[in-house]
């Protein structure tokens, strides 16, 4: 459905510590990483997307979060859902709603929401039954 989504960081380090961590749960790797200007892609592996990307911003003002906006990550089941949360809260993440089902979205809807290090809001969520 997209081509790629962006977010920003303002401490590019962190921000790879933490995403190398958390989607690597959900199998996804550095498609690449370009240092010198602070930008780094995740893709399954072998493919060319679509790309989760972070990076500072080009304009060179700070990163912030927008407000409303989620990027939810698929999972396959809800284990992996709950490895994920795990994992970005180990990697300096924020707790911005533990793994349960979300019955109001649809029964079976099982999802975390968490806060990376920059504030940026994310999801992961298995719409698949037990």
């Amino acid at each position: 459905m997209f081509s790629h989504m962006t977010v920003g960081t303002n401490d590019f380090s962190r921000a790879i510590r933490f995403y190398d961590a958390v989607l690597a749960v959900l199998g996804l790797t550095q498609n690449f990483n370009k240092p010198d200007i602070g930008w780094v892609g995740y893709t399954a592996p072998g493919t060319p997307g679509p790309m989760f990307l972070i990076g500072k911003p080009l304009n060179g003002e700070p990163a912030t979060f927008g407000n409303g906006m989620t990027v939810a990550f698929n999972a396959q089941t809800r284990a992996q859902v709950d490895r994920f949360y795990d994992a970005a809260l180990k990697a300096g993440g924020t707790d911005e709603g533990a793994p349960g089902l979300r019955v109001h979205y649809h029964p079976n809807c099982y999802a975390a929401y968490m806060r990376d290090p920059d504030g940026n809001k994310l999801c992961c969520v298995c719409h698949l039954p037990e």
